[in-house]
Parts: C-alpha cells; sequence; structure tokens
C-alpha cells in the first residue's frame, strides 16, 4: 500500500515507466529518444563510506539512441541540500554506469515547482564548472484532464493529473473523469492508481470524494485500501459485511459524493435536491446524477434529463 504522498509521486513512474518519458516528450517538449525497453535499477548511492545517499526512483530506459538512466525526486517543499546532493547523483551515476542522467523532479507546489526548476550552478559565479538543470513536473506544466474521454486515451497521465491537479473547484471533474477511465484497465492496474491519487490529495474535501467513488464502484473493494475505508466506516458505526449493507453504504456514499461535488462547485443545494438525492437507493441513477453534478450549472439540472 502507498504509504504517502511523496511515494505515490515518484512510484507512479515504476508502475508505468513510459509515462515518464512521455511526459518529457509531450508535457516538457524535451526530444527525448523513443523507448524500446525500461529496467528498474537499485536506487542506493550509498559508496563504500558510511555516507547513505539515495534517490526516490532509479530507471534505465534503453533507446536508439543509447541507454539513459531516468532520475525521479518527488520534491514536498524545497529543500537546499538537494542543491548538493542532486549534482552528486548525477555524477555518481554517470561515473559508475557510463550512461546519461536525466533528472526529474515532480512535484504537486507551484512554489516548489518554480525552486526546483532554477538551474544549480557550481564553481566561479558567471562561468562556473558544472551546471544541473533539473527537469520538472507539477501543476503548472502537468495538462489538466477533466474530460473521460482524455483520461481514457492516456490513463496514467490522468493519474498524474489527478495527483498534481486533484484541489479546488477543478477536483470534481478531474476526478470524476478519472473514476470513468479506471473502468477501461483492469482491475489490479486501477486498485494500484486509486492509492497513488488517495496518497497524493491534500484537500480533506477532495479525498473523502475520491473514496466515497471508490469505495461505492468497487475498483479496489478487496484491496488494502479498502480495508482502510471499510475500518473509518466502523468507526463511524457503519457495518460492512452483509450484501445488504453494502448496497445500502454504496447508495449512501454516491449521494454524499453528488452533494460534495456541488459543494466544492459552489452550487447551492436546495433542500428538496438535497433530499431527492439522499432518499434515492438506484445505484444507477445516483451515477448518472454523480457525471451530471460535474457540469451542473445549477443543483436542478442533475434531474433535467430524468
Amino acid at each position: 500500500m502507498v504509504g504517502s504522498s511523496h511515494e505515490a509521486m515518484h512510484r507512479i513512474f515504476q508502475k508505468d515507466p513510459a509515462l515518464l518519458t512521455r511526459a518529457l516528450q509531450q508535457v516538457l517538449q524535451i526530444p527525448f529518444p523513443e523507448p524500446h525497453d525500461f529496467a528498474g535499477m537499485n536506487v542506493d548511492l550509498t559508496e563504500i563510506e558510511p555516507i547513505e545517499r539515495r534517490v526516490d526512483t532509479l530507471l534505465r530506459a534503453e533507446t536508439d539512441e543509447g541507454a539513459y538512466l531516468l532520475v525521479v525526486e518527488s520534491q514536498g517543499k524545497p529543500d537546499e541540500r538537494k542543491r548538493g546532493s542532486w549534482p552528486y547523483y548525477l555524477s555518481y551515476l554517470y561515473e559508475k554506469y557510463r550512461c546519461e542522467p536525466v533528472l526529474i523532479v515532480v512535484t504537486q507546489n507551484s512554489a516548489t515547482a518554480r525552486w526546483a526548476a532554477e538551474p544549480i550552478h557550481l564553481g566561479v559565479r558567471g562561468c562556473p564548472s558544472l551546471t544541473v538543470r533539473p527537469f520538472v513536473l507539477g501543476p503548472d506544466n502537468v495538462p489538466v484532464i477533466a474530460k473521460a474521454s482524455e483520461a481514457e486515451r492516456d490513463v496514467p497521465l490522468a493519474v498524474l493529473s489527478a495527483m498534481t491537479h486533484g484541489r479546488g473547484r477543478q477536483a470534481p471533474a478531474i476526478l470524476e473523469s478519472l473514476a470513468a477511465a479506471l473502468r477501461t484497465i483492469d482491475r489490479d492496474s486501477a486498485a494500484v492508481f486509486v492509492q497513488f491519487v488517495d496518497s497524493c490529495l491534500a484537500d480533506t474535501q477532495a479525498r473523502k470524494m475520491w473514496r466515497d467513488m471508490m469505495t461505492a464502484i468497487q475498483y479496489f473493494w478487496r484491496h488494502p485500501l479498502a480495508e482502510e475505508v471499510r475500518e473509518e466506516g466502523r468507526e463511524e458505526g457503519r457495518e460492512e459485511g452483509r450484501e445488504e449493507g453494502r448496497e445500502e453504504g454504496r447508495a449512501e456514499a454516491l449521494a454524499e459524493t453528488i452533494l460534495r461535488i456541488l459543494r466544492v462547485r459552489d452550487i447551492g443545494v436546495p433542500d428538496d435536491v438535497r433530499a431527492r438525492v439522499e432518499a434515492c437507493r438506484d445505484l444507477d441513477q445516483l451515477v448518472r446524477w454523480s457525471e451530471r453534478a460535474v457540469h451542473a450549472a445549477r443543483a436542478d439540472d442533475l434531474f433535467a434529463l430524468d
């Protein structure tokens, strides 16, 4: 189970290494050659001397132009020590493997992204002996994917979009689109991606919305994260285990998701709309309403096509 936002931000590239080079090519417009093979590598860069140095993710990409080492660092906030360790990582890896190292920094924070993108100059001011220019993926350049059709075309990129943009008013559309796209891939991969997103959603409302969606449609019902959700439900007095109870719980979760989507989008919910949504136990109907909630201009629009 993914234990933190930091871990999820780099492990997504271990799950789908091709996403990393697509991000370089399409998001950052870097002319990175098309890889035809990837291999995970030992992330431990510790030398014989007792100085431990580890990167978050290290991949070897084989291309027609030769091999590249893709060094992925997940960065939550500025850390001036990295301006010394990052050049070390690249120099050490080049010396050890004689492959071109590429540093990619992934972050959810715009200020951190700007900090990480600043070139690192070592040596004489204005004439450095060594310059390191990290490639940065963050909320300012990772595309916002808020349409199901776009999410289905590239599910891993949609996951990265949710991980970097899943907050504020745009969160409902991003998460709803990704939820729809996850139906198009195998359940095991979907379960892993669900964890990545869950770990990165710092916004409490967005995370609750995501968990309600995932619990309601059982993408990861037998996954460890589902057990965590069920445990939270037990603490709140909800019973899990019986089929009737699960159906009731999924309906309640979907109803709450619909109302939360409207609330996050600053759309007022009259008492009669709230009562109709909360009283509904038809899961298919609730799913349709949740999809409409993402684009509705008024709460009444939920029922416009019924």
